[in-house]
């Protein structure tokens, strides 16, 4: 039997109730060049978009990057927009500001409403965490607190307990990505998913990067995944998919599994 739990935002499912979604990334590093992207990723028809603001060139001037989310979020129309930071401990890009601005930009985003979810890893401190999760929460905003591992797969228990952790912090979804060295990482990637998705009260997002992890993409949501990431223009990690691919290979499965 699947467990899925849907992510949703205003007591509705995402796409209505389409499981999983699939999210493309935007990684331009000027306002013209994520218009650009938008324009090749829209016709696409992803669910969400996640805005990596740590690849924009701006990122130290909050009004640039809220008129920035504002355009992106005017061109997606009923799209909703996953805003993310990604640290450079967690596979992001450089940036020219230190955590308490990445938090005032974060509080001034969710405030100016010009998004949807927003993404905190759950390696920051307690402290921070606690104020993104606040100003989420004033603002109807869904907080995704995620775990990246790029250098190997921690075992079983520790990924359960991250997984564990997002929930206990107040998240609206959690989400763990490892990098794996073998397809036995996969299956732990993918068995801790499956027993998260049976206990945890929230939804999840997991995946197992890389080449060797590129299947959980493909089929992570039979094991509990509610989201996918697919290349739209650009990727944002090693092991997305094209969304053509993607939603090819997902109309297959489904399909198969008799539409479950």
């Amino acid at each position: 039997m699947l467990s899925n739990k849907p992510i949703e935002l205003n007591g509705q499912p995402i796409a209505g109730g389409k499981f999983p979604l699939v999210c493309t990334p935007l990684v331009g590093r000027t306002l013209t060049a994520l218009l650009a992207e938008l324009a090749m990723v829209l016709p696409k028809q992803p669910d969400v978009l996640e805005w990596r603001v740590d690849y924009f060139d701006a990122i130290g001037d909050t009004t640039a990057v809220i008129a920035a989310a504002r355009a992106i979020k005017q061109a997606a129309g009923n799209i909703p927009v996953l805003f993310t930071r990604r640290s450079t401990l967690e596979g992001g890009e450089k940036i020219a500001i230190n955590e308490d601005q990445v938090i005032a930009m974060y509080t001034a985003v969710c405030e100016s409403k010009s998004i949807d979810l927003i993404d905190y890893e759950m390696a920051n401190d307690a402290a921070n965490i606690t104020r993104v999760r606040t100003a989420a929460k004033a603002n109807n905003i869904k907080l995704v607190l995620s775990f990246h591992n790029f250098s190997y797969t921690p075992a079983l228990e520790t990924l359960a307990a991250k997984f564990l952790t997002a929930d206990q912090l107040g998240a609206d979804v959690a989400k763990v990505a490892v990098m794996p060295r073998d397809l036995d990482d996969v299956l732990t990637l993918l068995t801790a998913t499956r027993e998260a998705s049976k206990k945890l009260r929230i939804p999840l997002i997991s995946m197992s990067m890389g080449p060797y992890g590129a299947m959980t993409r493909l089929f992570g949501w039979t094991f509990g995944s509610a989201l996918t990431f697919a290349v739209g223009a650009s990727s944002s990690a090693p092991g997305q998919v094209p969304i053509e691919d993607l939603n090819t290979a997902l109309a297959i499965l489904q399909k198969s599994m008799g539409g479950k």
